[in-house]
């Protein structure tokens, strides 16, 4: 007999002893009796394969579907009004949905209920035929197209010749092409007049992870839903109900750091927690029994011990170079990745600085970690957190490529560490600035060496006056930039006091600066200031002491025996400065010297 189809037995036939005697019976005028056929049990390779925990789960409601209510709500809220679009497009990145969207949908609008008497609703049975037809992806009037292997124009134009004919035995005709972006460029274009106005039996479902590679008059015509990531909150109570399901035990700590490896994904986190509960299953020898432990997933996804973390942290705050670096060698030698070991500290500086800004308590596991995160954040400044955060970050990126990360990581936490002392930046830029805008300098509004009996008042005026001519420099008004350079090139003073200036020109100028300079430094002093021009001893012009330093300068090299010895045996080299002192009479303006 050839085998049965039921994969739970098999039938065996009769032995030869068996048809012998049956044949001897019939020649004796006996019945012929059929010799009884005796179920064998199934062997394990005839049993139902094992399904990984993504397809087993897969959502087969929309209540199912986490993460995802505002789409829920508003295709519950078209479906109630009959205002059903012709064509849907699902996005968002991997694992959060699309394509089982996508079956639901189609679900939704075949479904006629247990008494085949419904009409299209939000919470199909899957009872009826086309429920049970389309989970089992049997269903003829729901062709699934992956778009990866059919990007062609033939692969399209069988589409838009089938569209014509109505649906076999479901309500609606529904095309279910997934990752559409790979459809080629003359695919789009060939679908566009079918996607636009297609018969009112077909609807169209597409899905795919780019959607900025769709053309713009494809997406203009679809009705668009942007899939959500999963936050971690809901993937950890996800899968507390999925390990409830399967008879597994598994720690709070272990499923929060499978939720946060998942970045958002369901299948990405269903794949890591069948790898942890089949890495459990490997050590029921011990005593927890084949518990998914916090342990065990750390090791597995090769993850830094938030104690460890918290530690590194600390010696960085501490400014502990010699316990970081062994820090870093323990972690290293357990199998902890040194790209791994800087994310985990970037994600302690971040949810330090978000409790720090909420006021509420820091998002953790374990009381002992949110109370450490929670010191941390009473204690460093919103500056030290975001220079921190800055440090690590670039860290990261030179980890990420470095052909030696162990080293990179050590040399950019020991930065890290060694940065954490610096002054604020920001605060440093705020004392400089109150420096540069302290006014005259305070032996200048004493009198401290302002005499005027010639040479002795001379260097004192020198200094004030530079110092006075910088401020104008730099203030915002209107012209005093200019006004400074003149200063600087035209005046030559000879006395300088508190509100009062007389000064000298210098050769060769005629401009007449006593009304800009009044206003000027009476602005800039905030009392009144008399400027005027007298005779005496005055000192040289801003230009002309600078002049002056640097031709001593040059005639100091001049001086050097090794330069005169140099100069000696090559007649006629000259020294040539590599910042050319500036010409007064091109910095000067051509209206303010004589003829």
């Amino acid at each position: 007999m050839a085998d049965s189809p039921d994969p739970e037995m098999h039938e065996t036939g009769p032995t030869a002893e068996e048809l012998e005697a049956a044949g001897q019976s019939a020649m004796f005028g006996g019945a012929a009796e059929t010799p009884a056929v005796k179920p064998v049990p199934a062997t394990p390779s005839d049993a139902q394969p094992y399904r990984v925990l993504a397809r087993k789960y897969r959502p087969q409601t929309f209540s199912e579907l986490i993460g995802q209510e505002p789409m829920v709500r508003t295709l519950a809220n078209a479906i109630a009004r009959d205002r059903l679009a012709h064509a849907f497009l699902m996005t968002g990145v991997r694992g959060v949905g699309k394509t089982s969207t996508a079956r639901l949908i189609a679900k939704a609008l075949n479904c006629i209920g247990p008494d085949g008497k419904g009409g299209p609703t939000i919470d199909p049975c899957g009872e009826c035929e086309p429920c049970v037809a389309i989970a089992a992806g049997r269903h003829m009037d729901v062709i699934e197209m992956d778009a990866a292997s059919h990007t062609g124009v033939d692969d399209v134009r069988e589409i838009i010749e089938a569209v014509r004919y109505s649906a076999v035995s479901a309500r609606y005709k529904i095309y279910i092409i997934d990752e559409v972006h790979m459809l080629s460029r003359n695919a789009f274009n060939a679908l566009l007049k079918t996607l636009e106005e297609p018969p009112a039996h077909v609807k169209f479902l597409f899905a795919t992870t780019e959607v900025e590679k769709l053309p713009v008059t494809v997406l203009s015509r679809t009705q668009r839903f942007d899939l959500r990531r999963i936050h971690a909150e809901q993937l950890e109570v996800h899968f507390r109900m999925i390990c409830e399901k399967e008879g597994v035990e598994a720690e709070a700590e272990a499923l929060h750091m499978i939720a946060a490896a998942a970045e958002g994904s369901v299948r990405d986190g269903l794949s890591i927690l069948d790898q942890a509960i089949a890495h459990a299953d490997l050590d029921k020898a011990h005593e927890d029994g084949g518990k998914v432990t916090a342990a065990r997933v750390r090791s597995m996804l090769g993850l830094a011990d938030k104690t460890a973390q918290r530690r590194l942290l600390g010696d960085i705050l501490g400014g502990d170079a010699k316990a970081l670096l062994a820090g870093i060698g323990d972690q290293y030698a357990l199998g902890v990745e040194p790209l791994a070991l800087m994310r985990g500290l970037m994600d302690l500086v971040h949810r330090i600085t978000v409790a720090q800004v909420s006021g509420s308590e820091p998002a953790a596991p374990s009381a002992e970690e949110r109370a450490a995160l929670q010191d941390w954040a009473g204690r460093l400044s919103a500056g030290q957190l975001h220079r921190l955060w800055q440090l690590l970050l670039k860290g990261y990126d030179e980890v990420r490529g470095a052909p030696d990360p162990l080293v990179s990581a050590q040399m950019a936490l020991l930065r890290v560490l060694h940065a954490a002392d610096l002054p604020d930046p920001g605060k440093l830029a705020k004392k400089l600035e109150q420096l540069g805008q302290g006014g005259i300098p305070a032996q200048a509004a004493s009198g401290d060496g302002g005499n005027s009996d010639g040479a002795s008042g001379a260097p004192a005026a020198k200094l004030d006056w530079a110092q006075l001519v910088e401020q104008v420099s730099r203030s915002r008004a209107a012209g005093h930039m200019l006004l400074a350079n003149r200063m600087k090139m035209q005046v030559r003073v000879v006395s300088l006091e508190p509100g009062r200036l007389t000064f000298q020109r210098a050769e060769g100028f005629s401009d007449d600066l006593l009304p800009d300079m009044r206003a000027a430094l009476s602005a800039l002093c905030g009392e009144r200031w008399e400027v005027e021009l007298a005779d005496g001893d005055a000192a040289p012009t801003l230009v002309e002491q600078a002049e002056a330093g640097r031709a001593a300068d040059r005639q100091k090299v001049l001086d050097d025996p090794l330069v005169a010895a140099t100069l000696s045996a090559f007649p006629g080299a000259e020294i040539v400065s590599d910042d050319p002192a500036p010409n007064v009479n091109e910095q000067a303006p051509p209206w303010s010297r004589n003829a």
